[in-house]
């Protein structure tokens, strides 16, 4: 009874169920039993049709065109076609996820400037080169390292400046011989009734090289760097603490006064140690913003003016921190 059930089957049904019609006109002996198999023919057929409810027999008006010989093609069972519908699905939010990824690495790989409406304007800082330490003499440690105790800077100290930044004019007072800067002109940038006793205290305090680079941007703020190196932190430290107390007060900066917390503690590099000034009114003039950079054997002073008013603070600030990291 399962085979009659079958889609393949169902020409063979059909002409079994004519069979069973015409078999009470046979007056066969047997046609009372036969009748009976007749009758029970559709009763398990329809115990059967929950399961095939989807089958259209051959040649009935649901399926025109097939002749009582032909077989039905069996129709997609239903759980393929859901498969099928999945699986597309499935693929179409798999392309639109990695269409989506790919279109946010882009943007994340792009600079802000590049993306339009998200350019952000200058700030007013400037644009420095490429700025690295200098290499090490072969076999010398850094300056912080384990076992310098003296946390000796062993690269060339004029490398240790910062350079000039684009479109700055550089200061040839400040070029030296060979890049070393006499003590003389180091001692220019402070009031003159304290210059006398401060290059004592420079020499007495193991004062080894001095070297320094100034320049002036097309805003008129003039900037000048001095590195000096002594023979060990240990004077570093003595003469920092005296320049902070105002011993010496860089020129036309007689009463600055000194910034705490903020930048001028937490940025910067490790190892150094900063004191950061700012002109107080009436300015002289120009107006000057100054700053010391304790780095191990090496201070380093960083002086910022400008004509009837402070420099711009992003610059000296920048200026600032890049000198404090390179000697870190």
């Amino acid at each position: 009874m399962s085979e009659i059930l079958q889609p393949a089957e169902e020409p063979q049904q059909a002409e079994t169920q004519q069979q069973a019609v015409a078999l009470p006109q046979a007056a066969s002996p047997h046609s009372s039993e036969e009748q009976q198999q007749a009758e029970a023919l559709p009763q398990a057929a329809s115990s059967e049709e929950p399961r095939q409810q989807d089958t259209v027999a051959a040649g009935s008006p649901q399926q025109p065109g097939l002749a009582p010989g032909e077989e039905a093609a069996p129709p997609a069972p239903r759980d393929r076609r859901v498969l099928r519908a999945v699986l597309r699905w499935t693929a179409a939010v798999a392309v639109f996820g990695v269409i989506g990824a790919a279109t946010a690495y882009g943007v994340t790989e792009q600079k802000r400037t590049d993306l339009p409406g998200l350019a952000t304007a200058s700030d007013g800082r400037w644009t420095y080169p490429a700025i690295e330490k200098p290499p090490l003499p072969d076999g010398s440690p850094a300056p912080f390292a384990d076992g310098n105790d003296s946390e000796t800077h062993y690269a060339d100290l004029r490398k240790l400046v910062l350079p000039l930044p684009r479109g700055a004019t550089p200061d040839a007072a400040l070029a030296g011989k060979d890049g070393w800067l006499p003590t003389s002109v180091y001692l220019d940038a402070y009031e003159k009734d304290a210059r006398q006793d401060l290059g004592q205290q420079l020499k007495d305090d193991g004062l080894r090289q001095i070297a320094a680079r100034g320049w002036t941007t097309p805003d008129g703020t003039r900037t000048r760097i001095y590195a000096l190196r002594f023979t060990s932190a240990a004077f570093t430290r003595i003469v920092h603490a005296d320049l902070t107390d105002n011993v010496a007060s860089p020129a036309d900066a007689p009463y600055a006064d000194e910034e705490y917390g903020g930048w001028a503690e937490k940025d910067g590099a490790q190892y150094t140690k900063r004191n950061v000034f700012t002109e107080a009114k009436p300015y002289g003039r120009t107006a000057v913003r100054y700053a010391y950079i304790e780095a191990g054997d090496v201070i380093a002073l960083v002086i910022q003016s400008g004509k009837a008013a402070l420099p711009p603070r992003i610059t000296f600030q920048q200026t600032v921190v890049l000198q404090s990291q390179l000697l870190g």
